[in-house]
């Protein structure tokens, strides 16, 4: 599991690592990337600072995703953004895998980087007990964009995953390379806008299940799926582990058709390492928030799962 979480699961990646695995690549890219003016060039190319408090972003508190001003990638959520008067906007965390760190030109500082095009953020600072996290990452407003809320849909992509109690699913989930944000709910039944004891009653046909939003410039859905099928196990049918009843059945509800037929596959590669694969596979209808006691639970408690495990089954990626 030590292996998965320095892969997929942490937020802070090398300079040196993030240019192995591809990040970085001009000369691949640039035909996508947004022209910049020439002050954004400044920045984002030649390392620039903006002029404190003169940012756009410095005080906006409206809720969104800030994205990368020259290539869209996914940064950070307005949810970890907060007021360090310090001049810029601050951050105390960033969007999984999207951000790099590098030691600064001066030696001292260090700098942060767009993890997909390496573009000049600004640079991240520990040990200031400003906010838990004793994170700040001070980012220049020209090197980002923000994408309302009610936009996302056009930027990102959406898919929902139900595999035994939401709490464990959504903590795996939610550590993923290129996932912006998660929703613990229910899906898959009868009963319109069920509670947490309706759904325990076994009458409402609903699924505890975990809603996903990613950055398909960081990630795929085929990843978050090969996730899904490693952090539960999908031979067990209507439980998992001591959880038993419908509410916490394998399933997979797909929001386009190409995400199901991602899921056969997969699943047909499970049948042919010998699983008997349980996980059912049905188009989205609607999702229905969980009670607010429920999101981030192992975020929240400090605790970890107790039913859910990290398990490879597809083998080498």
């Amino acid at each position: 599991m030590n292996k998965f979480f320095r892969l997929t699961g942490g937020a802070v990646l090398t300079l040196w690592t993030a240019l192995a695995m591809g990040a970085g690549k001009e000369s691949n890219m640039s035909d996508t990337w947004n022209k910049l003016t020439p002050e954004e060039t400044r920045v984002i190319v030649n390392k620039g600072t903006e002029r404190p408090f003169a940012g756009e972003y410095v005080k906006t508190k409206e809720p969104g995703t800030y994205v990368c001003r020259r290539c869209g990638a996914a940064l950070y959520r307005s949810e970890d953004k907060f007021d360090s008067d310090c001049g810029w906007p601050s951050f105390d965390a960033e969007v999984p895998g999207a951000v790099l760190r590098k030691t600064d030109a001066d030696g001292q500082r260090t700098e942060i980087l767009c993890a997909h095009c390496a573009g000049h953020l600004g640079h991240v600072f520990l040990g200031e007990r400003i906010t838990p996290r004793d994170t700040r990452h001070c980012v220049n407003s020209l090197s980002m964009r923000l994408v309302p809320l009610a936009d996302s849909s056009n930027k990102f992509e959406r898919a929902i995953f139900a595999g035994g109690c939401f709490w464990g699913v959504e903590y795996f989930l939610q550590q993923a390379k290129g996932v912006i944000r998660t929703t613990v709910g229910y899906t898959g039944g009868r009963t319109k806008n069920p509670t947490y004891k309706q759904v325990c009653s076994h009458t409402t046909g609903q699924a505890e299940a975990v809603e996903v939003v990613f950055d398909p410039l960081a990630t795929t859905y085929e990843n978050l799926a090969r996730l899904f099928f490693e952090i539960h196990d999908p031979v067990q049918l209507d439980r998992q582990g001591p959880d038993i009843g419908d509410q916490y059945r394998s399933a997979i509800f797909y929001t386009i058709p190409g995400q199901k037929e991602t899921a056969e596959k997969l699943i047909v590669q499970l049948q042919a390492k010998g699983f008997k694969v349980a996980t059912k596979l049905e188009p989205a209808g609607a999702f229905w928030p969980a009670e607010a006691y429920h999101r981030d639970y192992y975020k929240r408690s400090g605790k970890q799962p107790y039913c859910h495990i990290f398990t490879p089954r597809f083998g080498s990626q």
